[in-house]
């Protein structure tokens, strides 16, 4: 839930950014439409970008720059340290993942990393998501578990992706056995502690 407050929140880090040597900030966006925007406008080399935001997720912008602008790269900087989230962003073309509590320092070391067409991916994450392996859902699963965990019936989730009850009741019980879950809220729990919603 955002919260509103009386005055906005300041925020330094581009500025400490643009004073690194050979950095230059092109643009500022405050969701991923925006965002788009500008990387479709001055296509830059690195596009820092959180996962969840409004507009176009991080992991959708990721995909679509890999298939608009190549020559940009998308650097994720998020709260989120679940492996199944470093695991999508990595089949989603991100090139680095940081976490927001990380020093600017490796920040700034993970730009120049990504820009000279290398990787960056903190090592305690990439052995977190070796060693819960791949997520083993499909896309339609996810779908279906993304909208059980909203309370929507089957019946209801059948309408909202074109399926029949039967088909919703089929992919829920699927994701759940896949998980190891006895029951789709259980199988969603165990699906987002992961990162795979």
């Amino acid at each position: 839930m955002i919260s509103t407050c009386p005055n906005p929140i300041k925020i330094v880090i581009a500025e400490l950014l643009a004073m690194e040597p050979n950095f230059a900030i092109v643009g500022r966006a405050a969701d991923g439409d925006a965002a788009l925007d500008i990387v479709r406008a001055h296509r830059p080399d690195i596009l820092l970008s959180d996962i969840e935001m409004p507009g176009h997720t991080g992991l959708e912008l990721a995909q679509m720059i890999a298939a608009e602008t190549p020559s940009t790269a998308v650097v994720i900087v998020t709260t989120f340290a679940r492996p199944g989230y470093l695991a999508r962003a990595q089949s989603a073309g991100v090139r680095g993942y940081l976490l927001k509590d990380a020093p600017v320092d490796d920040l700034t070391a993970a730009i120049r990393t990504v820009a000279a067409g290398g990787h960056a991916i903190p090592a305690e994450l990439a052995a977190a998501a070796w060693e819960i392996g791949r997520d083993p859902l499909t896309d339609r699963e996810r779908d279906t578990l993304r909208l059980a965990e909203q309370g929507l019936s089957n019946k209801d989730i059948a309408r909202r992706l074109n399926l029949s009850p039967g088909t919703v009741r089929n992919y829920l019980s699927d994701a759940a056995s896949k998980l190891g879950a006895a029951n789709r809220i259980e199988a969603g729990r165990t699906a987002r502690a992961n990162g795979w919603l």
